[in-house]
């Protein structure tokens, strides 16, 4: 769950529904030939279904240790993990967009590589990836190089959902938020043209809660808006 504070309400974002925006963000990149791709709708599949091991979090929030609503960043540990296999398996028919998601969670997770409590996550993974990689006909070195398109999708469309300002340099890229409705990427991407963000988030109080059946009753509930934003070269 992505959460974006608003004043004295929280707007709830599901992961599936942030990349479904990077999708629509990705159809429209024109840099790094990805227009004329020979594997362009394996990588778009890829981007727009990144997340679906997060339907089963997100079909409702939960709750930090003090009651508040807890993040994708905040979540235990276990449950980030268990994302990931799952998405990876749900994307058995499309051979590369499954390898692309496999090598998108080794690629998010590398500052773990040290910790031995990891190590079983990332050899699974890896063997994920290899697998659907040769399924797909592909190197990892090929994987790796179109890998970078999923990337700088998430990072765009992370960008908007949380209203982040920090520039993050990806891939060749730099991606910023100005801290309101507009993402900036430099170089552009997009041949001089702007695109439209948009997406829909439930809107619950911001405000601690007391058990899961009372987060629960919120999110029922709750209205929805629409965010919108855009997305344009600096």
């Amino acid at each position: 769950m992505i959460v974006r504070p608003a004043d004295d309400a929280l707007h709830l974002i599901t992961q599936p529904a942030h990349a479904a925006l990077a999708r629509r963000i990705m159809e429209q990149w024109a840099a790094g030939g990805l227009t004329t791709h020979p594997r362009r709708e394996s990588i778009l599949h890829a981007v727009e279904e990144h997340d679906n091991g997060w339907l089963d979090v997100d079909s409702i929030p939960m709750r930090t240790a003090d009651g508040h609503v807890a993040d994708f960043m905040t979540l235990p540990i276990e449950a980030r993990r268990a994302v990931w296999p799952r998405g990876v398996h749900r994307l058995g028919d499309d051979a590369f967009a499954a390898a692309l998601v496999a090598e998108h969670s080794i690629f998010i997770f590398d500052r773990f590589r040290a910790d031995t409590d990891w190590a079983p996550f990332f050899a699974a993974q890896a063997v994920l990836r290899a697998k659907h990689a040769a399924a797909a006909g592909v190197s990892l070195e090929e994987l790796h190089r179109d890998y970078a398109f999923l990337r700088i999708a998430d990072l765009v469309s992370l960008t908007f959902c949380n209203r982040w300002t920090e520039s993050q340099d990806v891939f060749g890229h730099q991606i910023a938020g100005d801290g309101g409705e507009v993402v900036l990427v430099t170089p552009d991407p997009f041949s001089g043209e702007s695109v439209s963000l948009e997406i829909e988030a439930r809107v619950i109080p911001n405000r601690a809660y007391r058990d899961d059946e009372d987060l629960a009753a919120a999110w029922h509930t709750a209205p929805t808006t629409t965010l919108t934003g855009v997305c344009r070269a600096a």
